[in-house]
């Protein structure tokens, strides 16, 4: 079976349990476990009984899809993302996308754990995405690219929504949060950076570095949606701050930054038209 057949059937399972069309989708990656119990849940999904979905193999990645309610908006919410470096490919990493979007999704908002290059940054802060930098070594939209997908070669000077930036930080004011905008850097992971690549990383213009999201996001404009992207900062790998870490002091991290990300996302989905 094709790839473009997998999606279509993936959409039909979810469609046949689920017969709403949800307009957003949240990918609940580190930091954001919280809001998940936030939604008022009308379907709950394991991975494994959808057709072709790839499954999650890291830890802290429940791995289930959930339909319901987030603030009177009717959402979709992966518990657990795929990775590159859990050895999928783009395509596979990808495939949740370009499902929700056969399901009638119009926005993406995606979360992350990553690696703060900004000296302005301490572990445990939030920072909104405004724009990335992708280092991985495969393309989500290598090879055969059907009519139905977006265009072959999609626009990125607005990958991450000025829009919902501008309410986000807003918000962020509002709720009297600090919040960082920068720019993320995608690699492939999963052994963490090298001093001398957080510097390089620095010097092309990163604020902070992660393994996932970048591909989610290329998929997402070439589709037509709507991105908002925000990262938990964990760790540091700033000259003078860097330090052995630990996956255990990532996740303490991240929920340390966790009530900040959840609010900002409930409010800025309580925004929406």
């Amino acid at each position: 079976m094709n790839y473009q057949s997998q999606i279509a059937e993936a959409a039909q399972f979810l469609k046949n349990l689920y017969p709403d069309n949800p307009q957003n989708l949240i990918i609940l990656g580190t930091g954001l476990g919280k809001l998940g119990d936030q939604i008022d849940v009308e379907l709950e999904v394991d991975y494994s009984e959808i057709p072709h979905f790839p499954i999650s193999t890291v830890e802290s990645h429940s791995g289930k899809l959930i339909f319901g309610t987030l603030a009177g908006k009717k959402v979709v919410a992966m518990r657990g993302r795929f990775h590159y470096y859990e050895g999928y490919s783009m395509k596979q990493v990808t495939f949740p996308v370009r499902v929700m979007k056969a399901l009638g999704v119009k926005r993406l908002f995606v979360s992350n754990a990553s690696g703060g290059l900004n000296p302005a940054q301490e572990v445990g802060d939030v920072m909104i995405i405004a724009d990335h930098i992708d280092l991985f070594p495969e393309n989500p939209l290598r090879g055969h690219n059907p009519e139905e997908f977006g265009p072959r070669f999609p626009d990125m000077s607005e990958a991450y929504s000025k829009k919902l930036i501008e309410k986000a930080l807003k918000i962020g004011e509002k709720l009297g949060v600090k919040l960082h905008t920068g720019v993320y850097a995608g690699v492939q992971g999963p052994n963490l950076e090298t001093p001398a690549e957080y510097k390089y990383l620095r010097t092309i213009g990163a604020d902070a570095v992660g393994m996932s999201t970048v591909p989610e996001v290329i998929v997402a404009n070439q589709t037509g949606l709507e991105v908002f992207g925000i990262s938990a900062i964990t760790d540091l790998g700033v000259e003078g701050k860097i330090k052995r870490i630990t996956i255990q002091e990532v996740l303490a991290a991240a929920a340390v930054a966790e009530p900040i990300m959840a609010n900002v996302m409930k409010e800025l989905i309580a925004s929406l038209d």
